[in-house]
This record gives C-alpha cells, sequence and structure tokens, in this order.
C-alpha cells in the first residue's frame, strides 16, 4: 500500500492573504518564499480527530487547527503577547506529550503552540 510521506501543506482563505502572511513571518517566524515554501525542522506530527462540537478549536466554525511545533512555549507566548497577538490566557500539560498553547490569528483562527518532550 502506497503512504502519505508527511504534510505537503496547510491552505487557509483569507480576507487579507498577504497581511496574513505576514502576520505568520512577524508573529511566529514562519518565513515562506514567494510560493508559500518553508523549510521546518524534522520532527513529529500529529493527527487527530475530534467531535463536531468540540470547544477545542475555539469556534465551532473552525473545522480545523493547525499546531506548530515550539521549542520554548512560554517564551512564544511572551513574544505574541508584546506584538499584540490575540493569546489564550490558559495553557495545557499532557503527561508524556508536552505543552500547549493557543493564539488566534488576525482571520480569526485558533492556532495551536505545541513544546514536545
Amino acid at each position: 500500500m502506497e503512504r502519505v510521506l508527511g504534510i505537503g501543506g496547510y491552505f487557509m482563505r483569507a480576507a487579507d492573504p498577504a497581511a496574513l502572511s505576514s502576520w505568520y513571518r512577524d508573529c511566529l517566524g514562519v518565513d515562506t518564499d514567494e510560493n508559500g515554501l518553508w523549510h521546518q525542522q524534522a520532527g513529529p506530527t500529529v493527527l487527530a480527530t475530534f467531535e463536531s462540537d468540540t470547544d477545542y478549536f475555539g469556534s465551532l466554525t473552525q473545522q480545523t487547527m493547525l499546531n506548530f511545533r515550539v521549542r520554548d512555549l512560554a517564551a512564544m507566548l511572551a513574544q505574541l503577547r508584546a506584538k499584540g497577538a490575540d493569546v489564550a490566557e490558559e495553557t495545557q500539560d499532557m503527561e508524556g506529550v508536552g505543552r500547549f498553547g493557543w493564539v488566534t490569528d488576525p482571520e480569526g483562527n485558533r492556532v495551536e503552540l505545541w513544546q514536545s518532550l
């Protein structure tokens, strides 16, 4: 059986695509080229399904949630707050997995940040 090799991309609709791309670059350090190509560090990827009525993604209208691996969650959240980003106050520790925090991008998409163990 053929299998996929990994995540090849994540695509989002935006009222202002250039501004949203700039936010991801300036706030999260996702430095893409003119085609959106971003060379990320190797590491684990989680593909998980949730009940349709979960509030984990923030808004019930948000069908998917992007998760970024980060080296230092506390430093990343502080950096985002300093830039005026909409950062959730709570964080979550999951035994054997790591720590999680959340930020909402300017288009209203909740993004999860994961400091793995």
